[in-house]
């Protein structure tokens, strides 16, 4: 005798819509991420502060509460300033860090350094020693450039079990495909630049 009743059973699209749902595009009233930076020289030794602010958006915040990390890229040139010329690149540092919520502690860790919280990202603080002592007149800036993706292809797969745990094959799973994932992954990513110039004391 066959049954006239219907098994309520989870669709992929349905998940992929869920997916889409969790992973919205950034609200258009949200403040754009920026970065600052004070630089100061005493004799050959530059030293650089950099800071992003508005760097996590409200919907990276709740993915990275849910368990997930960011890789934050750092990039800092230090620049010597030419008159009617180009500026000339004297130094270059870049640093990748881990940018992640603890649940257990409660608070937000840069490389499992604690921070205050995400507005404003106190970054790693750069030095450099230049070869030779620069003359008096000497003026020197640095460029900064941050980038934050909390949210890789793998990542997001990961997402995808969790909204998907009721579907036991791939195939059930196939509608959040891997360009998706990085589709996604990529919108994302938040990144910023700035500069600032060096200052003496």
């Amino acid at each position: 005798m066959r049954s006239t009743g219907t098994s309520r059973r989870r669709r992929p699209g349905a998940a992929l819509v869920a997916a889409l749902g969790l992973l919205a595009p950034m609200a258009r009233g949200e403040e754009a991420p920026k970065v600052a930076c004070s630089a100061a020289r005493t004799g050959r030794r530059v030293v650089v502060r950099p800071e992003a602010l508005a760097l996590v958006a409200p919907e990276l915040e709740r993915l990275m509460r849910l368990g997930l990390a960011g890789r934050l890229e750092l990039e800092l040139t230090l620049l010597r300033r030419r008159p009617l010329w180009f500026s000339e690149r004297m130094d270059a540092t870049k640093l990748t860090q881990v940018l992640a919520y603890s649940a257990k502690e409660g608070r937000w860790l840069l490389d499992g350094r604690p921070l205050a919280g995400v507005g404003t990202l106190e970054l790693e603080r750069v030095a450099w020693t230049l070869e030779e002592e620069p003359e008096a007149d000497a003026a020197f800036e640095v460029e900064v450039g941050v980038r934050l993706q909390v949210v890789t292809a793998a990542s997001l797969g990961k997402v995808a079990q969790w909204l998907t745990q009721g579907e036991k094959t791939e195939a059930q799973r196939s509608a959040l495909t891997r360009g998706l994932l990085r589709t996604v992954a990529e919108d994302l990513t938040r990144r910023a630049e700035g500069r600032c110039s060096v200052q003496r004391p």
